[in-house]
């Protein structure tokens, strides 16, 4: 056997075993994993080569679990603004109570302002605590959202549709409220992208 011969058997066999990392990625597990737009269901791997698809059925648990990480993703978002609602209204309140927000400022057509507008002008800087909780919603917020950006990122046709569903669903339950109260926009003009919070 020529020398030619061995080193174009041997670049062959390294460009295969290339090819076969690429296809799956898992070095032998057996994982489907595509860069680009797919329908895999069946050996395709999620996030780590143990959450592997081995029957339709853990392929439905699996998009059922994305749909409800979305639904949570919204909740999250819910809670963020609820929790600063809470934190203005309760400063409010204290506000009225210890008579710091007595009505001294004029409205637009010169009577007395009412003192929950005043107090509520003023703003309000959270305790330490507050805002301990506050960041930690925004972390699980943020946390989760990664997940689903990353999910995405496999490029599987029926985890999209899961996380469209997710995100219908949970927006329809999360953020049915009223528009345009007290001079607020709607949520979404709030948010910097729509995708990932």
């Amino acid at each position: 056997m020529s020398m030619a011969t061995t080193t174009g058997s041997a670049a062959g066999a390294a460009a295969t075993g290339a090819a076969g990392g690429m296809g799956g990625m898992g070095g032998g597990n057996g994982c489907k994993i595509s860069m680009l737009w797919n329908w895999n269901t069946i050996d395709s791997c999620f996030l780590a080569s143990s959450w592997k698809i081995t029957s339709n059925g853990v392929f439905a648990g699996s998009c059922i679990g994305v749909v409800l990480l979305v639904i949570s993703l919204e909740m999250l978002r819910r809670a963020v603004k609820e929790y600063d609602r809470f934190l203005v209204n309760k400063h409010v309140k204290t506000q009225i109570v210890t008579g710091s927000g007595s009505p001294k400022t004029m409205s637009d057509d010169g009577s007395p302002a009412p003192a929950c507008i005043t107090a509520a002008g003023k703003g309000y800087r959270p305790t330490i605590l507050e805002q301990a909780i506050r960041a930690l919603l925004h972390m699980l917020q943020f946390a989760v959202a990664y997940f689903v950006m990353l999910l995405a990122m496999y490029y599987n046709g029926y985890i999209i549709i899961c996380i469209f569903l997710g995100a219908y669903i949970g927006s329809f339950i999360f953020h049915w409220e009223p528009l345009g109260t007290g001079g607020q926009q709607t949520s979404a003009s709030k948010e910097a992208t729509v995708c990932c919070g």
